[in-house]
């Protein structure tokens, strides 16, 4: 199943989360320093937590200024519900549920769960108990004759009932104990909520939380680490175990007093942590793990001498000829070697886990920071859904907008806030986005010959959307095209005076009363194609017009309407100037924010999509078309 929502209350900052929607693979938490981003994973990882078992607690977590106000209000803390999580089902959930029980007998379309304060878990779930009785008594024979009343059994303590009167009478003895046992076999002694309930809670996936204190300890005394419990180790300890696991120490094999056998085992280790470091560590490629292991005697005890086995774990570098301890490596190599032998322990686990990882890759320089997102992409999101919290732009993908999640503390009374609304919110918040959006530009700049330049971050979403839906099939944008949103119409003509004779530009501009006349003028002075000015108004046939006028009015208004929580209709706006101008003379302002609609088109592009008609999609085609007729042959 997948992890669809989320839902944090009264967890240190955060009073009311709001529900946070998680995409299917990858979900990117941005927010600045303190603002919440550890507290959101630390919360839900205490739902149902991979490692150690880590809990909720009213002294540690509950808002520290509530506490007291809210005891002397005579409030319950610990039955208080910090978390609340809806999964998806996935059909594997269902047929699971379905070899069990039988059909229909499923009826939430999605699991909800819970976690209180005393770290009581509750599912929620709604089941048709008389459906799974009847789904075994249609396995049931009955004798040729017996006239078995249809629905007046609804329960399965009804069904073991019935089948104890059944078995007074000699001749459905046989029958009777059937479906006894058919009902021990299915329950085990447990009411039915309850066994459908340990069937679902048993493939609900686990958090795996992944932080700079799991990183791995340069020394290992693997005896005292194999015989701790689990519960009772850090997460350090953990990550070295999840290493030994990896050279399976539970069969002993590193601490086999065969010298030989050890270092096989040693060497396979290492061989598989190389492979995995350098698929996805382009830093210095001349790297190679190297364990190893000391042995020395400790002392006698009751006639016998006591070994001490130490795991060591250098890193040999070839480019410089010499190795060094791991812990004199670099903190970002540390941190990504770190976490690959932690995840080596959860890799290939039914279900799979939810990784959590907070600010990885933080030591990292930001070409790694690349390799990092391509790692999370290509090797952790195949499997697994991965959250992440980050500050630095390195760590955003600017053409997966729709992955961001916005944190932001907005104070003691309202608390911290996560929201999807990623096109509009606090300046400082939004820097992050910002630096990586600048850096996609300056990198296209420098690489891409063909810049495809728009006024701001409403227009790119909508073209870059669009044109994704029409590639299979009609004109799309030519994949030759670097599409840079510039922050405004008054920043293209001054970008273009700057980079036009080292660029190939081509402008797509909004429709104004008046043209524009820098861009005109740029083009009369020789350094701008005066056919690479493409307005929108020259797709529309309207001397005024914005990008949303290549919708049907209908259809922004959808938009629109959903971005604001308005009714407006087309019948609401006379004129024939753009719809923009006249939304904003409707609701009385200068203007509005055109990103909010925009943000919605991205967020619910999947739904949106097929439903925009002919004539909407016809105007994106001709105006990829125009674009496209300008780029050099």
């Amino acid at each position: 199943m997948k992890l669809k929502q989320v839902l944090l209350k009264n967890f240190r900052n955060f009073l009311d989360s709001g529900e946070v929607e998680i995409q299917p693979e990858v979900t990117c938490l941005v927010g600045k320093n303190e603002s919440g981003k550890t507290a959101f994973l630390q919360g839900l990882c205490r739902l149902h937590p991979a490692r150690r078992n880590v809990k909720f607690s009213v002294p540690d977590h509950y808002p520290a200024w509530l506490e007291k106000r809210d005891r002397l209000d005579g409030k319950n803390l610990e039955t208080f519900v910090p978390i609340r999580a809806v999964f998806e089902w996935e059909r594997a959930d269902v047929e699971a549920v379905e070899t069990k029980f039988g059909p229909n007998v499923l009826l939430s379309e999605a699991l909800v769960v819970e976690k209180n304060y005393k770290n009581e878990l509750r599912i929620e779930l709604k089941l048709d108990e008389a459906a799974a009785v009847g789904n075994l008594l249609a396995f049931i024979k009955f004798p040729a004759g017996y006239a078995f009343p249809p629905g007046t059994i609804k329960t399965f303590r009804e069904l073991d009932a019935f089948a104890s009167e059944l078995a007074k009478d000699e001749q459905y003895g046989m029958v009777a104990e059937m479906i006894s046992a058919s009902v021990k076999l299915l329950l085990k002694d447990e009411e039915f909520n309850d066994a459908i309930t340990i069937l679902i809670e048993d493939r609900m996936p686990q958090f795996f939380y992944f932080h700079e204190y799991s990183k791995l300890p340069y020394s290992v005394k693997i005896r005292d680490l194999l015989e701790t419990d689990a519960g009772k180790l850090n997460d350090e300890q953990l990550t070295a175990r999840a290493l030994l696991k990896l050279a399976a120490a539970e069969d002993d094999y590193l601490l086999n007093p065969d010298y030989e056998r050890r270092k096989r085992e040693l060497e396979n280790v290492a061989n598989a942590l190389t492979e995995d470091v350098l698929q996805f560590w382009t830093q210095n490629p001349e790297l190679r793990v190297s364990p190893d292991i000391t042995q020395k005697t400790v002392g006698e005890f009751g006639g016998q001498q006591a070994v001490l086995d130490e795991l060591k774990i250098r890193i040999w570098d070839q480019r410089h000829s010499l190795s060094l301890p791991f812990n004199e490596h670099s903190s970002g190599f540390q941190w990504f070697f770190s976490f690959l032998a932690a995840f080596s322990e959860y890799e290939r686990r039914m279900p799979p886990v939810i990784i959590l990882l907070d600010e990885p890759a933080l030591g990292l320089h930001a070409r790694a920071q690349s390799d990092f997102l391509k790692f999370i992409e290509q090797r952790l999101a195949a499997s697994c859904q991965v959250i992440y919290t980050t500050h630095s732009p390195f760590m955003i993908q600017p053409g997966r907008l729709d992955r961001v999640r916005m944190v932001e503390d907005k104070g003691r009374h309202i608390g911290a806030k996560i929201s999807n609304q990623i096109l509009s919110t606090d300046r400082d918040t939004l820097f992050p986005l910002q630096g990586a959006l600048g850096y996609d530009l300056l990198r296209h700049l420098f690489l891409a010959p063909n810049n495809l330049l728009v006024e701001g971050t409403s227009d790119y979403t909508y073209m870059r959307v669009v044109s994704d839906f029409l590639k299979s099939s009609r004109v799309s944008l030519d994949e030759r095209w670097s599409l840079v949103p510039m922050g405004g119409a008054a920043l293209i003509p001054t970008f273009v005076a700057l980079m036009g004779h080292q660029l190939d530009v081509t402008v797509i501009a909004d429709s104004r009363n008046g043209g524009h006349q820098r861009l005109n003028k740029l083009a009369a002075d020789g350094i701008l194609n005066d056919q690479k000015i493409i307005t929108v108004g020259s797709i529309t046939g309207s001397p005024a017009a914005d990008i949303e006028d290549l919708f049907e009015p209908a259809e922004y208004l959808m938009l629109f309407n959903t971005a604001f929580g308005k009714t407006v209709t087309p019948a609401d706006l006379p004129g024939t100037d753009p719809i923009v101008t006249k939304l904003s003379r409707h609701l009385g302002v200068d203007k509005f924010d055109r990103a909010l609609p925009a943000d919605v088109f991205l967020r619910e592009r999947d739904v949106i999509l097929p439903l925009l008609s002919y004539e909407t999609l016809a105007r994106f085609e001709s105006l990829f078309a125009k674009a496209n007729a300008t780029l050099a042959k």
